[in-house]
């Protein structure tokens, strides 16, 4: 593998392939960016084709190669099998961290001009596929964007075009991907401007549409115009109804914290293992029996959801050693039910946890489904209701979307394209933002954001907050400012002041640690007298500063510090008091504004 992407990297320097890279840049001009757009459409819309592909063809090999059963055991053997494939591919050929796609992708965006390493384009594809299609439970929506990303950026590189427009593609090539796995553009459009935040101008508005248009249509030129959810019968909005989207939101924003809060806690209990092999074998064998007992969630899950909205419960159940239990009583499928949507999640984490490759775009989904299902079915039978289940089903889908990306509107948008009409437009904007702000109350992250944030190194569409965060401060230390010893007599300090040219000096003790500070103009009725200068001392004349900048602050730290002490410049010292420099307002501030220039570029 290696030695064939060395051979394209030396193909893609050969000069006549030089040649005709200068000759398109020369012969399009502006246009180049809007020719690159359609590309990486083309490029995006194959990797989505190319992967559900790879997964039907996995899927329909391991369900006739062993015979039918009414429980398949093999449940239990599939997932180990995929997950060590994966983790031998990952190791031995990849060599890099592929899990968590799209926060691979936002972190590019964020701290590295959009730069994605040249193996994304295959690596988490290629694993995605190997753990999804032996029954991992995820989904390949993160690792599709993710190489759907990273042909765009590449691409960006090869034409050697600017960081913003590097962003730029590896948007288009997410939203290529995404339009082309849903048949849904404008919610892969939304998804770029929402969850990677990419700001909707003139200059991003076309090529986006582009790409997402070109994803659409090549998909449905080979994977047909069957949708998951396109011949789906909504029941038209009732006012009387809108009740149950409002409990069904906030249900959702709860099980979206729980989603969160949940995958994290195994995630860190599979951390704890340091052995790999260890990870992969625990891991594997629990999915495995989570699986044998509720087969629903072997794979991305999307079946299911059919099955619920077509109102078939018997097919959920198949295969099930549990099957039996649910035919009479209600309560027991309900407990079911309730099961799958809690278990679920633990199903996801535990899948990436012990090795495997995928995302949690479709195991949310799955769960909303789930969630709205059981939710609008108890009510019925209870209480004697007759609520919209299979409106229920999806607006639950949007809600756990809403919930645990952090992204309303994506929900609403792909839904609704998904069930190729508008006419759950009003619950789903009821459901989905009610699930975001509970959500919010409790997490303030998304699935995606949350480690990048916590270290912060995110991007957001605040601009103001980005381009603090972006300065590298240390960088800009003014290291020139002269030194005084705390012992000093005054003549000592004006020998040292004979010799500068700054009016602000630094006090350090016998330690070399910081001290306080002179200022010249605080002690001229001194320092031109000369029969003081044997019996003045530095720490007589020693200014100690309210406050200092350490060199573990954040950028908002820094910030909030000059406007505290409207103070031009300020010390920079360690924790232990080690001197390191001056921060100036003024230097700081231009390169603010630079950032910000650069940013807002259109």
């Amino acid at each position: 593998m290696q030695s064939k992407i060395l051979t394209a990297v030396s193909l893609i320097h050969h000069p006549r392939f030089v040649s005709i890279k200068n000759w398109i840049t020369h012969t399009l001009g502006r246009n180049t960016l809007l020719f690159l757009s359609f590309f990486v459409g083309v490029c995006g819309a194959t990797v989505a084709i190319v992967v559900k592909n790879l997964l039907y063809y996995t899927n329909y090999l391991l369900s006739t190669a062993f015979p039918e059963a009414q429980v398949n055991y093999y449940y239990l053997a599939f997932p180990l099998v995929g997950i060590i494939l994966t983790v031998i591919f990952v190791k031995f050929a990849v060599k890099d961290n592929i899990n968590h796609g799209v926060s691979i992708v936002l972190n590019a965006i964020s701290n590295y001009n959009g730069k994605l390493r040249p193996h994304n384009i295959y690596s988490s594809m290629v694993a995605g596929s190997i753990t999804v299609g032996f029954g991992g439970s995820v989904g390949l929506e993160a690792p599709i964007v993710l190489t759907g990303s990273a042909v765009g950026s590449n691409l960006a590189r090869l034409f050697n075009l600017q960081p913003k427009q590097t962003i730029l593609l590896l948007a288009c090539g997410s939203s290529a991907a995404m339009a082309a796995i849903f048949k849904a553009p404008v919610a892969s459009i939304v998804f770029a401007i929402e969850v990677l935040m990419i700001d909707l101008t003139a200059s991003t508005a076309v090529p986006l549409l582009i790409s997402a248009a070109t994803g659409t249509i090549l998909s449905l030129l080979f994977l047909g115009e069957d949708v998951m959810l396109t011949n789906t019968p909504v029941t038209p909005f009732r006012l009387r109804n809108v009740w149950i989207y409002i409990v069904l939101g906030m249900a959702a924003g709860l099980v979206s914290v729980y989603f969160l809060r949940a995958s994290r806690l195994v995630d860190r209990i599979f951390s704890k293992l340091k052995r790999q092999w260890l990870r992969l074998l625990i891991g594997s064998v629990l999915l495995g029996g989570l699986i044998c007992i509720f087969p629903v969630f072997y794979g991305e899950g999307y079946e299911s959801i059919g099955m619920l909205t077509r109102g078939d419960t018997v097919g959920l159940f198949k295969n099930s050693p549990l099957f039996s239990f649910m035919e009479s009583d209600y309560e027991i499928f309900f407990l079911f039910l309730t099961g799958i949507v809690l278990i679920k999640v633990i199903a996801t984490a535990i899948t990436t946890a012990s090795g495997g490759v995928g995302g949690v775009f479709a195991p949310s989904l799955f769960v909303g489904a789930f969630l709205g299902f059981l939710l609008s079915q108890m009510l019925n039978h209870y209480f004697g209701l007759s609520l919209p289940v299979t409106n229920c089903v999806l607006a639950g889908m949007a809600g756990l979307l809403a919930g645990v990306m952090h992204a309303p509107l994506t929900g609403i948008f792909l839904i609704a394209e998904l069930t190729a009409g508008y006419g759950l437009l009003i619950p789903l904007m009821v459901t989905s933002p009610i699930a975001y702000i509970t959500s919010r109350i409790f997490e303030k992250h998304s699935v995606y954001t949350r480690t990048l944030a916590e270290r912060g190194r995110l991007k957001t569409h605040n601009k103001d907050k980005f381009a603090v965060r972006k300065i590298d401060f240390m960088s800009l230390l003014d290291k020139n400012v002269s030194t005084v010893p705390l012992s000093a007599t005054l003549g000592q300090f004006v020998d040292v002041i004979a010799e500068s040219k700054r009016n602000i000096f630094v006090v350090l003790d016998d330690n070399k640690k910081f001290v306080g500070l002179l200022l010249m103009d605080d002690h001229r009725d001194v320092i031109f007298k000369p029969q003081l200068y044997d019996s003045y001392y530095v720490r007589d004349l020693l200014y100690v500063p309210d406050v200092v900048v350490f060199d573990t602050d954040t950028a908002e730290q820094m910030v909030s510090k000059f406007q505290q002490t409207k103070n031009f410049n300020l010390p920079v010292i360690t924790r232990d008091g080690n001197y390191l420099g001056f921060l100036s307002r003024a230097r700081v501030l231009d390169v603010y504004k630079d950032v910000i220039a650069e940013e807002s570029d259109d």
